[in-house]
């Protein structure tokens, strides 16, 4: 008998938004994402430190040391978590570039070349790989680089219409609009009662899938970092959602009917305008959306501030 999770991957690919690779098999995701804060939380479980050690241990012949030593043994980290991961997923994982580099576009692109080459040494190759990157104008830019060198660019952090668009332009493969964080805004900046049928995340992922859709975009639309399943299933039919597994394991449980919510050829008709998307407008608009403009900031001091704890761990272990 199918239950709800099974209807939903009829309609959408299912991702899972973990580091705990433990838990993947158990949901039978398409692909996987992590983010320096769900590794910090897989590191806290026992059964991930021989993750951590064989990093170690990659990095031990460098003849480095210091920051510079910690750095390669995050990579080897990052790459490690990303390769156990597509031991069980048949399709891609995505992997995060130190959210400390957001403002910088030539540092962006380098240690998305290093983490690439790194997967390539191990035998992964890079069609398999979703660098994870910011959605900052410079973000933006690193990502119109690194897809000409076929380096495909998962934006994160993306919270409004403009950091989407510029995305599309520039080529990036995917885009991760964040549902969840949005609601979180408007809950502590409103008075309004939300539901799934009024959620402000909800409402701004279709309002960037019908832009996609309408003006032939190849950048794929995942929604990601959910509260709820009510925001999960309005967005059924989305070209992918990232999922927790806690969320997972209740959709698995629920046989509710799952309908298409985003159909590509209702956005074709849709009755919308081209948004201009120079630097400057970027900016400006930015600059008009409290919302986008908080948190992007929030959640690039929060992605900061995890990996400076999860240095602390590799810090502590060498």
């Amino acid at each position: 008998m199918s239950n709800s999770l099974d209807t939903l991957k009829s309609l959408t690919t299912v991702v899972a938004d973990t580091g705990d690779f433990e838990t993947l098999a158990d949901y039978a995701p398409q692909d996987a994402t992590t983010n320096p804060s769900l590794i910090l939380k897989a590191l806290q479980k026992e059964e991930y430190s021989s993750v951590l050690d064989a990093a170690v241990a990659a990095a031990a012949d460098s003849g480095t040391s210091g920051e510079e030593r910690i750095d390669q043994v995050i990579d080897h980290l990052l790459i490690g978590f990303g390769q156990k991961i597509l031991e069980i997923v048949p399709g891609r994982v995505s992997t995060e570039v130190d959210a400390r580099l957001s403002f910088d576009t030539e540092a962006t692109i380098a240690k998305a070349r290093e983490l690439i080459g790194l997967y390539e040494a191990a035998g992964t190759p890079r069609e398999r790989i979703l660098i994870k990157i910011a959605s900052t104008w410079e973000g933006v830019q690193a990502a119109k680089v690194l897809q000409k060198e076929g380096i495909n660019c998962n934006m994160t952090l993306l919270f409004s219409l403009a950091q989407a668009v510029a995305c599309a332009e520039a080529g990036a493969k995917l885009i991760s609009p964040f549902v969840g964080r949005i609601l979180d805004w408007f809950k502590a900046n409103t008075d309004t009662e939300y539901t799934a049928e009024n959620d402000p995340g909800v409402a701004s992922v279709k309002e960037i899938y019908t832009y996609f859709k309408k003006f032939g975009h190849d950048t794929e639309v995942m929604g990601a970092s959910f509260r709820n399943v009510g925001e999960i299933l309005e967005l059924a039919g989305c070209d992918l959602l990232t999922i927790s597994p806690a969320l997972l394991e209740e959709l698995q449980g629920m046989d509710v009917e799952v309908t298409r919510k985003l159909d590509p050829e209702e956005a074709k008709s849709a009755d919308i305008q081209r948004l201009d998307v120079s630097e400057a407008s970027f900016r400006w608009l930015m600059n008009e959306d409290a919302m986008a403009t908080e948190k992007l900031a929030q959640g690039i001091r929060v992605f900061s501030q995890d990996l400076v704890k999860v240095r602390e761990i590799v810090a502590e272990k060498l």
